[in-house]
């Protein structure tokens, strides 16, 4: 993943409301609550509704995993295999899915970078912001832990600030476009599937997410309580972007399904064992769109 340049309340609130509207205690759809008045369950109602399923456009922000890089060729962006806007049959992308193939051609667009942090987040933003999208899907972390060494990861607190500016510069223009945030990538499940070939390891010394991958075959306690802490940030993270996401009503977080995702060799690059392969891409993608079509947010 190297550098190359530089989402009220969530709907959950609202299906709470809808569930103590509709009495959880046998009363009917139809019948009302006894306890909740006409205007409760509207509002109810109307913060369920918040949410569309079917946005007619889509713009992808993050890093390396949504350009599609390394999945065909190697240290190269392949963005037509991407998870999120790709036009691969191999992948049928999340825009395939939503907007059927001829739409998701012109409907889609592709504003994530190879070595993104959240940093960068705010600027891919600002582009996305032009094509005033439906939907923005937004998938990055995993690079503010893939660092050159722990010390130098990013931070919790400056990961929260810059995921919060993010968002905020999409409100600003965008109030009403809904925010899919995936959670970063089960790093040492990658190392540890990925070690197991020679090939991959070698690319990994190129300079590969060093503080996971760095002496790949070092089991020594040191190297281990190395790997632990990079994890550990990445499960803080995904905190983050939970907590940030559920503070906007059109956000949605994954629920943790791609950190909870169990990539396999047959889901990671052959080119360097880590990124994700088409199958990877095509995994992530049935996974969004299962985020983005469920009635109810994912926990």
């Amino acid at each position: 993943m190297r550098k190359q340049r530089r989402r009220g309340s969530r709907a959950l609130a609202g299906a709470v409301a809808v569930t103590a509207a509709l009495g959880v205690a046998g009363c009917g759809v139809l019948g009302g609550s006894p306890a909740a008045s006409k205007s409760e369950r509207a509002r109810a109602t109307q913060a369920v509704r918040v949410w569309d399923r079917s946005p007619a456009s889509i713009a992808a922000v993050g890093d390396s995993i949504t350009r599609g890089f390394d999945a065909c060729t190697v240290l190269s962006d392949c963005p037509e295999v991407s998870w999120a806007t790709g036009t691969s049959d191999q992948v049928d992308s999340l825009a395939v899915r939503l907007l059927g193939r001829a739409r998701a051609a012109d409907h889609s667009w592709n504003y994530a970078e190879t070595g993104a942090r959240m940093a960068d987040l705010p600027g891919q933003m600002v582009d996305a912001v032009v094509r005033r999208p439906q939907l923005v899907t937004v998938m990055v972390g995993a690079n503010d832990a893939c660092r050159t060494s722990v010390r130098a990861m990013t931070s919790v607190a400056d990961f929260r600030a810059e995921f919060e500016d993010a968002l905020g510069t999409l409100r600003r223009s965008l109030p009403k476009t809904q925010v899919y945030v995936a959670s970063v990538p089960n790093l040492k499940r990658l190392w540890s599937e990925g070690r197991t070939n020679p090939l991959g390891k070698q690319v990994w010394k190129l300079g590969i997410c060093p503080s996971m991958l760095a002496d790949a075959d070092d089991l020594t306690s040191a190297a281990t309580v190395r790997r632990d802490k990079v994890q550990q940030r990445v499960e803080e993270y995904n905190k983050v972007l939970e907590e940030v996401c559920a503070k906007d009503r059109r956000c949605r977080f994954d629920g943790g399904a791609v950190y909870a995702y169990r990539f396999g060799t047959g889901q990671l690059s052959r080119w360097d064992w880590f990124h994700p392969s088409t199958d990877g891409q095509s995994k992530l993608a049935a996974i969004a769109y299962r985020a983005i079509t469920a009635q109810e947010p994912l926990t």
